[in-house]
Order: C-alpha cells, then sequence, then structure tokens
C-alpha cells in the first residue's frame, strides 16, 4: 500500500525510546498473540529498539522523522496533513498513533515549577546520594523508582507516593517487584499520601494523619498524560465526553466520528504495547478490504462468553454490557475488550445464590440482564431489596474489603459481570464516568440506609444529584463554630470530632465515625453553627445543599421527626457544657482531654479497641497469657505497650480499622474482615510483611509458627514445657530448630474469632480492668470514668 510513517522527532518509536536506559519492557497479556509483522518479546529497551529500527529498514517501511504534523483537513479519501515546516502531505485515510505521551499531568500544587521537579526519567544512573521522590502510581512511576534504587552504591533514598491504598493502575509483575524493593529497604513507599507543596531540598506532604515534611532533592513526577484533546477536535473527532481525561469515539475497527481517521494505541485507551502493535495490524487490514479480521482476543473473549444465554457474538455481547451497564456506558469497544479480559460473567437462574451474607469477597458485579434481591433481614429472607438490569452491587467489600452484608440471589434469570478487585479498582481509577457513577449508587445507598423510612431512590433522586464528595485531610476543619453556611454532611471514610470553644479552648463533645451525619441543626432551625467539626484522619464527607434536604424533609415528615430528635440528643451536649463553663479546667476538660488523647491514638478509625483502666489492673498479665493459650501459644497483645492518659491505657493489641491499612497490600488476599467487624489474618499468609510494614500502630508481628506446647497437667506434674502463656523466644526458636520450622507468619489479635465467651483477654481479667469498646462507647467510657454525667 501507498504510505507514509510522519514522526516528528528524529527517531523512531518515541514512547520506548523515552524509557529510561535498560529498563525491562514486558510484553503483556502473555495469553494474547502477537500479529505485527515486527518482532516483540520482552527484553531490554535497547534490544527492542535496535530489532523495530532494523527491521523497519528491512520492510522499506517510508519513513519521515522531524515531521510534526499541526493540522488535518479534509474528509475520507481526500485528506490533507499540514506539517510544521510548511509542507503538505495528501492522504486517503489517516491513522493517530500519537498516543498521550507528549501531554503530561502537571503537578498543581506550591512549588511545581522549581528546577528540581521533572516528569521524564532518563538515565537513571545520572544520579548519586539524593532524596528522590516518585510521585504516581502506575507502571512510569514503579519503574522509575526500581531504576533509581536498583543500585544500592549509587546511595539514593528513594520515595514511592500513592494518593490510595493500592496499586490498581500497575502491572502484576511491577507491583511484585516494588513489594520486593520495600520488603529489602531499598524503597520506601507511601500509600493514601499526596504532595501538597515543594521546596528547595524538602516536599510537604498529606498523610492519613495528617502533614509530613520530608527530604527531597529531586522529583520525578509520573502522574499520567491526556489525549492532545483540541488537536485531535480540530480534526473532527468526537470525544466520550467532556472529561479531559475520555477518549475519543471508536467503532471496532477503530474508526473515529470523522470517517477515515482511525486511533489506535493509548490514545484509544489501550496503552499496552502488544494491543498497540496487534491495532496497527488490524486498522491497516481493514483499510485493505478485509472487513472479516476479528481482533487478536477474540478467541479468548469467546471462550468467556461461551456460557452465557443465546447465539450473540462477542461484539454482541460487549455492547450488550457497555449499554446496559451504567457504569460502562462511557468505555469504547476497545475499552471494553480490555476490561472483560480481567473480568468474568455469570448467568444465574431465578433464585439462584450470587453470594451468601458473611461470605469473604472483595469483587464488585454489575446486572447486564435481569435482577437481583438482596436480603436484608438474616431472620427473614423474603425481606429483600431488588437491584435492577444496569445496576451494581457488592461494592461494599470493594471498598470495605469486609465480608458480604447480604445474601444476593436472582430475581429472575440474570447475566450479570463480576470484577475482580484489581479490575474494579483499575475501572473506577481510569476511567471517570464509571468513577462518577460508582459514587452516584453508593450515595444513594448511604442515604436510603442513614435515613431509611421507606424512602426510595425516586425520593432522594435531587438529594443525590446535588451531592458532591469532599476529601478532608487530617485536623482539617469542616464546620466552624458560628459560621452561617447551611450545608449537611455524611462521613463516607474516615472519621470526625465535634468541638466547642469555651474559653479560647477547644472542648470534645461526640465522635462521629463513618456512616454519621452532621450539619442538619443549623439547616432545619436557620441557626448559626454551635460547634466546629474537624476530621479525626484523613476522611471523605457527602456534602449536601440544605435547600436540597429540606425539601426532602418537607416531603418527608417521618425524616423531619427523626432528624428533630437526633437534633435535641446534640442540643442536650451542648447545652451540658455550656453549663459548665464556670467549671471549665474540672471533669469538662479532663473528658475532652481524655477523648481527644483516644482519637488522637488511633481510636479515631478503630472498630474495636481493647483498653485498660490502669486505677484497676494489678499486673497479673493474665490476658496476655490468655491470649497466648487461645492463640497456638503466640500473644497478639503487649500490656506494658502502648500510651497512657489519665488512667486510662492503649497497650499494643490491634484497633480493627474502619479501612485496615493492613489490608492495602496483601499478596493472597489472607486478610478479611469477619462478620461482627474483626480483621482476621488466614492460613494463606505467605509472610510478605506488607502488613506489618503498612500498619502504623505497630500492633502486627512476624514470627515463626509455635510448636505445639506440652499440656497443662504435663506442666504442673512434670515440668515439661514452658508453662502457660506465650514461650519463651529460645525455647520456640529450639524447638524450631528441631522441627526444621522456619517459615514466618503474620500475627495479630483476631478479637478471638470463633471462640466461645468472645476476647480471652477480657474474660481473663480478674479485676475488670481490660474491656473492648467501639468508637461510639470510648467517648462514654471516658465521660463516665471522669465523673462528667
Amino acid at each position: 500500500m501507498t504510505h507514509i510513517l510522519l514522526e516528528k522527532t528524529d527517531h523512531l518509536s518515541d514512547t520506548i525510546f523515552k524509557y529510561q536506559k535498560g529498563k525491562h519492557v514486558m510484553a503483556t497479556p502473555s495469553n494474547l498473540v502477537l500479529r505485527s509483522d515486527l518482532d516483540f518479546d520482552a527484553g531490554k529497551r535497547e534490544t527492542i529498539l535496535d530489532t523495530w529500527d532494523r527491521q523497519i529498514a528491512e520492510g522499506q517501511v517510508n519513513v519521515r522523522t522531524n515531521a510534526d504534523v499541526t493540522g488535518i483537513a479534509g474528509s475520507a479519501g481526500a485528506f490533507t496533513l499540514s506539517l510544521k515546516d510548511g509542507s503538505v502531505i495528501e492522504a486517503e485515510a489517516v491513522v493517530l498513533a500519537i498516543g498521550t505521551q507528549g501531554n503530561p499531568n502537571l503537578l498543581k500544587l506550591p512549588g511545581a515549577d522549581l528546577p528540581h521537579v521533572q516528569y521524564q526519567l532518563d538515565d537513571p544512573t545520572e544520579y548519586v546520594d539524593e532524596h528522590i521522590t516518585v510521585i504516581g502510581s502506575g507502571d512510569a512511576g514503579i519503574e522509575n523508582a526500581l531504576g533509581l534504587a536498583a543500585d544500592e552504591a549509587q546511595g539514593n533514598v528513594v520515595t514511592i507516593l500513592n494518593r490510595r491504598a493500592d496499586f490498581a493502575r500497575a502491572k502484576g509483575a511491577n507491583f511484585k517487584l516494588l513489594e520486593e524493593a520495600e520488603a529489602d529497604g531499598r524503597i520506601l513507599v507511601r500509600r493514601e499520601t499526596s504532595p501538597i507543596e515543594v521546596r528547595e531540598g524538602e516536599i510537604v506532604l498529606e498523610t492519613r494523619d495528617g502533614q509530613e515534611t520530608i527530604p527531597c532533592h529531586r522529583i520525578i513526577a509520573r502522574t499520567g498524560s491526556q489525549p492532545p484533546r483540541a488537536f485531535v477536535e480540530q480534526c473532527g473527532v468526537e470525544f466520550a465526553s467532556d472529561d479531559r481525561a475520555a477518549f475519543p469515539k471508536l467503532t471496532p475497527s477503530f474508526e473515529t466520528t470523522q470517517p477515515g481517521i482511525h486511533v489506535i494505541g493509548a490514545l484509544a485507551g489501550y496503552p499496552l504495547i502488544k494491543h498497540c502493535m496487534n491495532q496497527g495490524y488490524d486498522v491497516i487490514e481493514f483499510l485493505n478490504g478485509n472487513t472479516e479480521l476479528k481482533p487478536a482476543d477474540e478467541p479468548i473473549l469467546a471462550e468467556k462468553f461461551a456460557d452465557l444465554p443465546g447465539r450473540r457474538t462477542v461484539d454482541e455481547w460487549l455492547e450488550t454490557f457497555r449499554s446496559q451497564v451504567i457504569i460502562l456506558q462511557e468505555l469504547s469497544p476497545l475499552q471494553m475488550r480490555e476490561l472483560m479480559l480481567d473480568s468474568t460473567v455469570h448467568a444465574y437462574g431465578r433464585d439462584e445464590v450470587i453470594f451468601s451474607r458473611n461470605e469473604p469477597g472483595s469483587s464488585m458485579f454489575a446486572i447486564a440482564e435481569g435482577s437481583v434481591l438482596v436480603e436484608v433481614d438474616p431472620s427473614d429472607r423474603s425481606v429483600t431489596v431488588p437491584i435492577g438490569t444496569g445496576s451494581i452491587f457488592g461494592e461494599v467489600g470493594l471498598i470495605s474489603g469486609r465480608k458480604r452484608g447480604s445474601t444476593v440471589r436472582a430475581a429472575e434469570p440474570t447475566v450479570a459481570v463480576e470484577f475482580s478487585r484489581l479490575a474494579a479498582l483499575k475501572l473506577l481509577a481510569t476511567a471517570p464516568s464509571a468513577n462518577r457513577a460508582v459514587n452516584r449508587i453508593s450515595i444513594e445507598r448511604q442515604v436510603l440506609q442513614i435515613f431509611g423510612s421507606g424512602l426510595t431512590p425516586e425520593d432522594i433522586a435531587e438529594l443525590v444529584e446535588a451531592a458532591e464528595v469532599v476529601k478532608v485531610p487530617a485536623g482539617e476543619v469542616v464546620i466552624e463554630e458560628g459560621a452561617d453556611d447551611k450545608d449537611i454532611y455524611i462521613v463516607r471514610v474516615g472519621s470526625m470530632v465535634v468541638e466547642k470553644d469555651l474559653g479560647g479552648k477547644p472542648v470534645f463533645l461526640s465522635y462521629l465515625p463513618a456512616g454519621s451525619y452532621f450539619g442538619e441543626m443549623a439547616v432545619i432551625d436557620g441557626s448559626k453553627r454551635s460547634a466546629s467539626v474537624r476530621a479525626a484522619i484523613k476522611s471523605e464527607v457527602i456534602r449536601f445543599p440544605g435547600e436540597a434536604f429540606n425539601a426532602l424533609l418537607d416531603a418527608k415528615p417521618d425524616i423531619r421527626d427523626r432528624a428533630l430528635s437526633d437534633m435535641a440528643a446534640r442540643r442536650e451536649i451542648n447545652d451540658f457544657v455550656e453549663s459548665r463553663k464556670a467549671s471549665f479546667g474540672g471533669a469538662v476538660d479532663m473528658y475532652s482531654q481524655t477523648a481527644q488523647f483516644l482519637v488522637d491514638n488511633g481510636l479515631g478509625e478503630a472498630t474495636d479497641v481493647l483498653l485498660i483502666d490502669e486505677k484497676l489492673c494489678v499486673g497479673c498479665d493474665n490476658c496476655e497469657k490468655a491470649c497466648a493459650d487461645s492463640h497456638d501459644g503466640l500473644s497478639r497483645l503487649d500490656r506494658e505497650a502502648g500510651r497512657t492518659y489519665a488512667h486510662l491505657h492503649v497497650p499494643t493489641s490491634c484497633r480493627h480499622c474502619e479501612h485496615p491499612h493492613c489490608m492495602a497490600d496483601c499478596p493472597p488476599n489472607a486478610i478479611k474482615r469477619g462478620p461482627d467487624g474483626e480483621v482476621v489474618i488466614d492460613e494463606t499468609c505467605i509472610g510478605c510483611g506488607n502488613c506489618q510494614r503498612n500498619c502504623p500502630y505497630g500492633v502486627i508481628r512476624m514470627d515463626a509458627k509455635p510448636p505445639a506446647k506440652p499440656g497443662l497437667l504435663n506442666w504442673l506434674l512434670f515440668g515439661a514445657g514452658p508453662g502457660p502463656g506465650e514461650a519463651s523466644y529460645a525455647w520456640r526458636k529450639n524447638k524450631a530448630a528441631a522441627s526444621g520450622e522456619t517459615a514466618k507468619l503474620a500475627i495479630k489479635c483476631d478479637m478471638c474469632s470463633g471462640i466461645e465467651g468472645g476476647p480471652a483477654c477480657v474474660r481473663a481479667c480478674p479485676t475488670g480492668a481490660a474491656i473492648r469498646v467501639s468508637p461510639e462507647r470510648f467517648l462514654s467510657v471516658a465521660r463516665l470514668e471522669e465523673g462528667v454525667d
């Protein structure tokens, strides 16, 4: 075919050319056949470039370098391409394979224009003895960090920032290498951390627990890139949406809304090299009249869809999923194919159980055809909530990692797509439309759960439409006492503390865990804010305009009555504090300081925590011994460790966080939630230590599986074994060596899950000093203990 390949640089394969020197290039997906006439196998950057340059020359491809296209005009069969040097090229068809690399997402924060901020890493060996921060959790960021930390002799201190807990954008192999580098201490991985300011020699971070400043001589920002939208739209090509990260609308043959112009590769939302090469091959086949050609992944998808009802083709099923499921409607056919390669499809019969209450599971489902019923009452399966075609379910397990909260069964013959946790997180991270849809559905369900009383989705549609999800850094004020704003909020993630100013000092009033709402008092009665509300930890809130909330109350008097009842309870607390102004500095002040101490020590994100009343504790260590005897001879509790305020002690023991740090990077998914909220490590643990590194409270230990101890009777009668409680390290080491047991496992409190009677530490305490409490109760404990009643 008559052709010309235009390249604006002086070399071919610019994306690969700009990879860091010596980078290992992957050839994924491994199960996908390569159709291209050019060879491509996993290997070094330099080897791949040399191979392509040689084969391009051997194949006599008509290449023109230093050819920067500034505009494309005309229509199919008669396009005119204008070049920066003033020359013009005429073509019947155009294939845009320009990618997105030339439009990096720039950092938008103070100091981002300083000279030590760069968006490209050419040669990691150039840098020696520097503190280097890599911003970005995709493949490019991970590979740059690995390259900078590859040679310990360089002396670099490499830190990589990820604003999320999961590395959803990265290939599995890259993530595994990052885990190994983290375990070896070669890279510092900061999860749930974002940069907020760049300074000379340092960078300011927003972490889960507040701001932190670390040394930084160089920043490598790999925060993705955007399509060159202005240029592409000037060519007459339409995008899937107005979102800045959206991709062009494409047909299955890669043709855009401008006939004759085709798009492949990263600009099409398909950034993997093997995909791009196959697409390049396919589009030329289409242009050459081969209309029967099917994509290279067709056999894989056909096998996935083989058991679905009806005789539909792969394209027909892809269109069914895309058009029917709300979160998929703005995805291109190419994006749909990639997503389905990482997902599973199911066909369920009427009344068939999809998953059961308390089952482990972190996947999310989307209903393409049919509907399901959610059993909300464990004792009566007839009490159900229907979810229809196009919607999703299972998102709670995806977000929180909890076990399934309800049994879900098919209400009729149903076809559903199951997204693995990794596939779902990648979808939400890379498809803004899907993220918006999941946000809207989760907000709707949270409102219905909190306010209930027979509300329907239609009743709250206006309120949900006006909602906004707001991220709140730790310590930031959401509502300020005395302000005149009129919004209402729901705590979506994290927790809040409520304070009142007395004598110029903030007095702690109450704690609001995830799922609570606040701000309704000023909305309902029009008063000014009576107290301040700030984030105890890094949190998310859903903000609703007061007008929309009042409209709902007007339409639903039952909701207003409930809100007024909640208001009365909160006003009672406010009135109590006001009445003690004269005695401020006594019991009220003590309560406030005690409650604040508990929040500052991580109880703001706990669901169950062990407290010890040191006025009652006699130091017998029965709690530790009982813990060890209940868990194969290894205690999950260190009574003496931890911090104390007044007489309340927080020992080193798992808090069972609402959003556990330890779950963030568990390769075998061995950390799960039990039915009562307990966070448990199961027998699939591989001893990688990620959970121990991620836990900010030091409550996870790595230890060898303990050898069996002789029974209590043998110890009493014959002195065999180490006796009750945890055996000494020396005894365990000797026994382990004798048995050949060396592998270590992660060990933490599991709230004595499955053991009758509940936590052994509490049951073994002879004085009642040890208590386990939820966040809602520990403030009551603080209040009663300090005499505030």
